[in-house]
């Protein structure tokens, strides 16, 4: 006995709508490996295996469905092939596979060619994808080729980076060009080009390099400019108070920190007050890394004259109970407060986030500062043993303080600690998270900076890696050295696409009625209309 008609045509329906699901994903899937392949829509290894076998999958599921619905009812199938239908429907197929072969042509031929973006075709209100004039003369100026490296590890996102270096490679009548390494798989690299931290971009020009911090047009010209204009970049790291050696040879050694600024054209130098009393004129910088020994009243006031004439300091000092202090005065620590505005105060944070070594303070927070613009939340600072900053309420005359980082509120300033001490919280004594870890300051009559650290071990060559501790270093004594008046290129301001939707309720509603019903609607009632005209027509 045969089967009964009706139950064969619920096996087909059945059939086909599984094909119409299958044909669904591997459409999507099969855009999104093609997207892949040309270099439009980057996949990683493992999701780009994954994609592989849902294709096979619903492609294999899509072609027995179809087999299966044949076999079931094959009728339809045959009037399909010999009717009218047949006809239209491949030259609708015709029709929708060209319209979707040119729209991923342009948008090929536009990814791989992006100067096509360039003015004069520029047609964006902002101009955002022109270069600025600035720029454009810092490129025609280029006497030497130009090679950047970008270091972006495999979870970052290139297509910003490689957008921008794209614009600059093809205004540069060939003297710049661009390629892509991952500081992660090759870390030797990246040290040996001075570069710490994700994101960053190396620019070499014969013997000299210069980094770029961030993929952004204003970055890149300005570490071109310091390319193609080098000047002095000199710093000293104060002696004579038991600092942080730069050589190496005891368990306390900034060597990394050391190698890290001569990769970056840095001349990095040693400076001994006590002896030579005075302060070479190149210093961009004068670094003061973990003394054990208050620095004298004598080494403090020529200090001052050098940052009245426009110096920058980078202060870094510990907790007194792991440094030889004691009760001694500590005339670095009041000229910071007085002229600053920045206290270093007596006490040890105890962070309560870090359960596992309460006394290790993790930076949960960062405030916007050239300084801290590349940190991001997977990129915390952790300082062992720290002591926290104070910021004065009213700051002194022309001064400007930003904390750059801080603890979460769940931590405490703990101000009568030893090595018997007991941690807990103590609001008669202890000071009350947030606690800031580090400060900068500016004084915008004189042009002296000064960045301070309530730590100094957080960046010495065993923790230099540890998250974004040498990083951070690096990347104050950059912001304290650099003479930002070379360039004065503005980020221009893009215009803001976004829709506002209407303030009254009627108006709203008309809208929300247009867009979800009525359109939508007419779409269906015309293409029901056709179906019912081509039908009477027989």
């Amino acid at each position: 006995m045969s089967e009964h008609p009706k139950k064969k045509t619920s096996y087909t329906t059945i059939a086909l709508v599984i094909a119409l699901v299958a044909f669904i994903v591997a459409g999507l899937v099969g855009a999104a490996n093609l997207l892949s392949k040309i270099g439009m829509f980057p996949l990683s290894p493992e999701i780009q295996k994954g994609t592989n076998l849902a294709f096979q999958i619903s492609l294999g599921l899509l072609i027995v469905s179809l087999a299966t619905a044949a076999i079931l009812d094959p009728d339809p199938v045959r009037r399909f092939f010999s009717g009218r239908q047949a006809r239209y429907g491949s030259n609708s197929l015709i029709l929708a596979l060209a319209t979707v072969g040119i729209l991923v042509a342009v948008n090929y031929i536009v990814f791989k060619n992006p100067d096509l973006l360039n003015s004069p075709y520029d047609l964006t209100a902002d101009k955002s994808n022109t270069l600025a004039p600035e720029t454009l003369q810092i490129l025609a100026e280029l006497k030497q080729p130009v090679k950047a490296t970008g270091f972006f590890s495999a979870d970052s996102y290139t297509s910003d980076a490689e957008s921008i270096l794209g614009k600059f490679r093809d205004n540069s009548a060939g003297k710049f060009s661009y390629q892509f390494a991952n500081p992660d798989t090759d870390p030797v690299t990246a040290r040996n080009a001075g570069v710490t931290g994700d994101g960053k971009i190396l620019l070499q020009m014969g013997e000299t390099k210069e980094i770029a911090a961030y993929a952004s047009e204003t970055e890149l010209a300005r570490a071109l400019l310091r390319l193609i204009s080098p000047g002095s970049h000199a710093v000293y790291f104060l002696q004579g108070h038991g600092e942080i050696s730069l050589d190496g040879s005891g368990q306390l050694s900034y060597s990394v920190v050391k190698s890290t600024l001569e990769a970056k054209n840095y001349t990095v130098g040693e400076l001994n007050l006590l002896t030579t009393r005075a302060i070479p004129e190149d210093a961009q910088t004068v670094i003061i890394a973990g003394p054990q020994k208050p620095v004298s009243e004598d080494e403090v006031a020529l200090l001052k004259a050098y940052m009245e004439k426009g110096g920058s300091l980078v202060v870094l000092e510990d907790p007194t109970f792991v440094t030889q202090f004691g009760a001694a005065k500590d005339p670095l620590a009041d000229y910071l407060s007085a002229d600053w505005g920045i206290t270093l105060n007596n006490d040890v944070i105890v962070d309560g986030v870090n359960q596992q070594n309460p006394l290790a303070a993790v930076s949960s927070r960062a405030n916007p500062h050239p300084i801290t613009q590349n940190l991001t939340q997977n990129l915390v600072v952790v300082m062992p043993q720290a002591r926290s900053l104070s910021i004065a309420s009213s700051a002194p005359a022309n001064v400007t303080d930003t904390w750059l980082i801080s603890t979460e509120q769940n931590s405490w300033g703990k101000t009568d600690i030893d090595e018997n001490s007991v941690l807990d919280f103590d609001p008669a004594k202890d000071i009350p998270g947030p606690l800031y870890l580090a400060v900068a300051a500016e004084n915008l009559q004189t042009k002296g900076r000064v960045v301070v650290f309530g730590n100094s071990p957080f960046a010495i060559d065993q923790n230099f890696d540890v998250y974004g501790n040498g990083n951070f270093l690096i990347n104050s004594i950059d912001w304290a050295a650099e003479q930002e008046e070379l360039l004065n290129l503005t980020a221009r301001p893009r215009t803001e696409r976004i829709f506002t939707p209407p303030a009254a309720t009627w108006q709203f509603m008309l809208l929300t009625l247009v867009i979800v019903i009525v359109i939508p609607g007419l779409v269906v009632f015309l293409g029901v209309s056709a179906w019912l005209a081509r039908r009477k027509r027989g």
